[in-house]
């Protein structure tokens, strides 16, 4: 990680440093600033275990893809209603079983936070989840990656 994207300390020095990284043409130091960011809000959260941790990651993940979508910050409100109701596991297993949204893929990809989709975080934690979502999760990545 460069020394510069190491000394931010919170997620809005982060999203500063991502414009400025953009408009200095340094989409590099933008994605690290991206995913520091994306930790950090993520490490905010009590978590029983590291699927939990990088569910969190995935959800913040999600919320900057509709940030960039939308063009400026959006919340996942419905899905955070979920994780006060449900808890995160359960509100990941919502998330996939809803209708695909063909560009989100891609947009996480542009956004190097391509591996923290919800179909890629069920596939590495197979056992965590229920079989249909599984399932789901496995022919959407198949189907991105095609």
């Amino acid at each position: 990680m460069d020394y510069r994207v190491e000394r931010l300390r919170t997620p809005a020095e982060c999203e500063i440093f991502v414009k400025n990284a953009i408009a200095g043409e340094r989409p590099d130091l933008a994605l690290e600033a991206r995913r520091k960011a994306v930790d950090m809000q993520a490490a905010t959260h009590v978590t029983s275990s590291p699927v939990e941790a990088e569910a969190f990651a995935a959800l913040y993940a999600y919320e900057a893809l509709l940030t960039r979508k939308n063009g400026k910050r959006t919340r996942a409100s419905k899905t955070w209603v979920v994780v006060r109701s449900h808890g995160i596991i359960e509100a990941i297993q919502r998330a996939v079983r809803r209708a695909p949204d063909a560009t989100a893929f891609v947009a996480l990809r542009e956004l190097g936070l391509d591996d923290l989709s919800f179909e890629a975080l069920v596939v590495r934690h197979e056992a965590s989840f229920d079989e249909a979502t599984v399932r789901i999760s496995k022919a959407r990545l198949a189907e991105a990656l095609s």
